[in-house]
């Protein structure tokens, strides 16, 4: 993190930044976003994904083999409320170019978006996740690392499957956290919640013949290795969907129904039926 000074070099990144920014046409999401619902289900330490539609997003999607570009946490009204009359912001989220922002939930309200869930906080260590996020708003991030943004520009760069996440990570310049997910992932990783660790097995003793006997040991993977999927696959976090979270009944959905004479089934051309005899096949005349 560092202070921005206004050089060629600095123009030249945000330039870039805002290209990557641009979103790109056609978008339609399958279950847009209800703000309201959404405030209703979420819960203050919960992580937002989002499918994105900016000329990064391919990149990241690509690179992470998923649909969720992009995630924001969940701060409740930790947040002061506009005075202006504004909608409250309370996603907390980082963007390249722009840096740590506070954003409201109707931002993403034409996006496709999944909520996941860490079980069991305490009190105190989900305070601290918000804590965390809350104190580094207004954070710069240096765009002055070209090459670390260049690596967007490539929607499908031709990269080994297991190269793809260290890609991600790739440089040394803070562009490399606008993947939004390694500032979440710290946070966690502060209050020591698993994500996606990487697990070894100690063996138990020579004479055990059970599996139980050998202990998992964790450890932690670096927060700049964080995809946003990673909080999708995790075991760890509980997906949470609102349609589902105040009661669903499939008896009580309304479908549309088809035109006159449709049934919905596609006609079948009717076969002569089996009489158990062999029958000739027609001669070329007929």
């Amino acid at each position: 993190m560092t202070q921005q000074t206004d050089t060629l070099l600095d123009r030249l990144g945000r330039f870039l930044a805002r290209r990557l920014q641009t979103e790109s046409s056609g978008y339609e999401p399958y279950t847009p976003s209800d703000p309201e619902t959404l405030r209703r289900t979420l819960q203050p330490g919960d992580i937002l994904l989002i499918e994105g539609n900016q000329k990064i997003s391919a990149a990241i999607k690509y690179l992470t083999q998923s649909t969720w570009s992009h995630a924001a946490l969940y701060v409740g009204d930790a947040l002061v409320e506009p005075e202006d009359g504004s909608e409250r912001p309370r996603l907390i989220e980082v963007n390249l170019g722009e840096g740590c922002v506070a954003v409201p939930l109707s931002k993403y309200q034409t996006y496709n978006t999944r909520i996941c869930r860490a079980l069991g906080l305490t009190p105190e260590d989900r305070k601290h996740v918000v804590e965390f996020m809350t104190s580094r708003l207004g954070l710069k991030y240096d765009t002055k690392n070209i090459l670390d943004m260049l690596r967007y520009f490539l929607p499908t760069p031709p990269v080994p499957v297991r190269w793809r996440r260290r890609m991600l990570a790739f440089g040394s310049g803070d562009p490399t956290r606008a993947i939004c997910s390694s500032m979440i992932a710290e946070a966690y990783g502060e209050i020591g919640y698993p994500i996606l660790p990487e697990i070894t097995r100690a063996p138990g003793r020579a004479s055990a013949q059970s599996s139980f006997s050998r202990a998992e040991i964790m450890h932690i993977r670096h927060h700049s290795l964080y995809t946003p999927r990673d909080f999708d696959l995790s075991p760890y976090f509980q997906i949470v969907k609102p349609t589902l979270v105040y009661g669903f009944d499939y008896k009580q959905v309304v479908w549309g129904e088809a035109p006159a004479g449709d049934t919905g089934v596609q006609p079948v051309e009717s076969l002569p039926a089996d009489t158990g005899e062999a029958t000739e096949p027609k001669s070329a005349s007929g």
